[in-house]
């Protein structure tokens, strides 16, 4: 209970001049639900219970079922290895090969624990999305987490350039993005509601942000699509409880950013950071994506590159 003299000391601050009380009412007021506080413990507990359970398992993915297309290597197995590592039950991993795609799923399962399953299916074309829809259907009647993961790239020079590398790209990068989202609606709406939305994350990159000095042009003209087609079908699932978000690596060690994987030191000094990307940073964004921290983030692409896109001062323009 509160002593006395506090509760004296609050009719001196009600009952004092006029001036006084103008001045001192908002000190009455708080000082009031402070002292009713303290003499209820109940209400007290009630306060300090609702903070601590607001925070706990912000970034858990416990019990959660994922599928990351692209998942045997790269980028696609530091998220499916973060996933896992955040208590995911289980995480599907797709490949065109089957060998490092099963190679991959033990490898996380023994490293991490809950389940890693591989799917090897050639998801290039439409036909392939809807069979690893089916198969995904066939094993899980909801689905949590979807990542978009799965590309391609072609480099040539603008005259040189073919039109398979433009259309393996496309397809790969963009068609397959937004018809394999289409073909697992079923499960993604299943699992999604007002409190845990079901999540879909596409893997644009930076060079749909900014313009690479290297002859990619599919690639890049991908990778924009990405983006805006990540907005475009966040407007329309969001109403359904799903969040569709995207994120845009930089420099990350992988077999298709060989540059970063063979020549890191010579690739950071052209990084604001001064280092390339970690498995850790790939898996954090994605965590946070998935997780109940990410909630409230619909539409959005975060950029992941030590600041390459958003933290690179413009060449200088004489006026």
């Amino acid at each position: 209970m509160a002593a006395s003299w506090e509760y004296e000391w609050l009719h001196k601050l009600a009952c004092g001049p006029a001036s006084a009380r103008r001045e001192n009412q908002y000190a009455v007021l708080t000082a009031a639900h402070a002292l009713l506080d303290v003499a209820n413990p109940r209400a007290q507990n009630k306060h300090e219970e609702k903070g601590e359970n607001m925070f706990k398992d912000l970034f858990s993915l416990d019990g959660r079922i994922a599928l990351v297309t692209g998942g045997s290597r790269g980028i696609g197995k530091m998220i499916a290895a973060g996933f896992l590592a955040q208590g995911a039950a289980k995480v599907y991993i797709t490949a065109r090969k089957a060998g490092p795609c099963e190679a991959t799923a033990n490898e996380l399962a023994a490293e991490y624990g809950g389940e890693c399953i591989a799917l090897p299916i050639d998801i290039s074309t439409v036909a392939g999305c809807e069979q690893l829809a089916s198969e995904i259907i066939k094993l899980e009647p909801k689905l949590d987490i979807l990542v978009n993961n799965a590309g391609a790239a072609w480099g040539a020079e603008f005259d040189e350039f073919p039109e398979s590398g433009w259309d393996k790209v496309m397809d790969l990068n963009v068609k397959s993005l937004f018809f394999l989202t289409k073909a697992l609606a079923k499960p993604l709406r299943a699992a999604a509601s007002a409190e845990r939305p079901a999540k879909v994350i596409n893997i644009a990159s930076i060079d749909g942000i900014f313009v690479n000095p290297m002859e990619t042009y599919s690639y890049a003209a991908s990778k924009a699509a990405v983006i805006h087609l990540t907005r475009r079908m966040a407007a329309k699932l969001i109403k359904e409880h799903i969040n569709v978000t995207a994120i845009a690596p930089g420099a990350f060690k992988s077999d298709m950013n060989r540059a970063a994987r063979d020549h890191g030191d010579e690739v950071a000094m052209r990084v604001p950071a001064r280092r390339v990307g970690t498995d850790e940073d790939m898996a954090g964004v994605a965590i946070y994506l998935a997780s109940r921290a990410g909630d409230y983030v619909v539409g959005n692409t975060i950029a992941v590159d030590g600041g390459v896109v958003y933290a690179t001062a413009g060449s200088e323009i004489a006026g």
